[in-house]
């Protein structure tokens, strides 16, 4: 069943959605050569206690942390802790959560640590980040839930490809509803499978989490043995960038962006819903 929201539950959502902004706004910042993961983490926790919020990721089915960090050939899940320091050169993808009055949020974006990235990665990040524009975009009354795959699966394909060959759009995650809960239905595929058909119609209310994860080679994934840190098979780095969105009679809103999306929608052609919160 997919939870149709209200423009007041929107509103809280969007409360949640700037606690996850601020989040990032801080260990984006904190994400410098010589900084742990944990201390990544503390950050978060900091952040998420100033806003009198709640963390939707610590307790997850267990996951023993604030924010998810995942460094380099980490797609997804990453775990936090004092012994992955970051260097020079490193990428990293940051996961963060909050929750405001039982209603949650949930973006991630990939930062590049120090200087020297070869110019590949940026493009990685580049290429991921606007897929996710495209998908955002494609967020839209009268469409479904396909289209959103395949906005985001054609702008990868569209893309000069990398010298590692091609991008991996990976296939065991992806997207999510989101409300009163962190994952809810429906489940969002970054690429077009016709088994899964054309998916729910998008109607006012639909809330969704758009996530395209990429990495330089294989779609292919294998999770560590601590159940959570999710690594690409063939050791190619990857990217990872996601945001809450909600569809509103007046359009889309990215609840999680501090502008709403609206300056990033308007380069698309599309007008992005009024801030409920002003």
């Amino acid at each position: 069943m997919v939870e149709i929201k209200t423009a007041e539950q929107i509103a809280k959502m969007r409360e949640a959605g700037l606690v996850v902004a601020a989040i990032h706004e801080a260990t984006r910042a904190a994400a410098v050569p010589g900084a742990s993961t944990k201390d990544l983490d503390d950050v978060a926790r900091k952040v998420i206690a100033d806003h009198d919020a709640k963390s939707n990721f610590l307790g997850y089915g267990g996951f023993p942390a604030t924010i998810c960090t995942s460094v380099n050939d980490v797609v997804v899940h990453g775990i936090p802790d004092r012994e992955t320091v970051l260097r020079d050169g490193d990428i990293i993808s940051i996961d963060a959560g909050a929750i405001v009055d039982g209603w949650h949020g949930d973006a991630a974006f990939t930062a590049f640590v120090g200087t020297g990235h070869a110019p590949e990665l940026h493009e990685l990040s580049r290429v991921t980040e606007e897929s996710m524009w495209a998908g955002i975009a494609a967020v839209r009354k009268g469409n479904r839930l396909v289209d959103i795959s395949k906005a985001i699966e054609g702008y990868i394909r569209r893309q000069p490809r990398p010298a590692s060959g091609k991008y991996g759009i990976i296939e065991d995650y992806g997207g999510h509803g989101i409300g009163s809960q962190m994952h809810m239905d429906p489940h969002l595929l970054n690429y077009v499978s016709k088994k899964r058909g054309r998916g729910p119609r998008l109607v006012p209310g639909f809330c969704i989490a758009i996530e395209p994860m990429v990495s330089l080679g294989t779609a292919k994934t294998h999770v560590l043995a601590d159940e959570w840190t999710v690594k690409t098979d063939d050791g190619t780095w990857s990217s990872h960038w996601e945001h809450s969105v909600a569809l509103t009679e007046e359009g889309p809103l990215v609840l999680t962006a501090v502008d709403g999306g609206r300056a990033k929608l308007a380069e698309l052609g599309v007008e992005a819903a009024p801030d409920p919160l002003g």
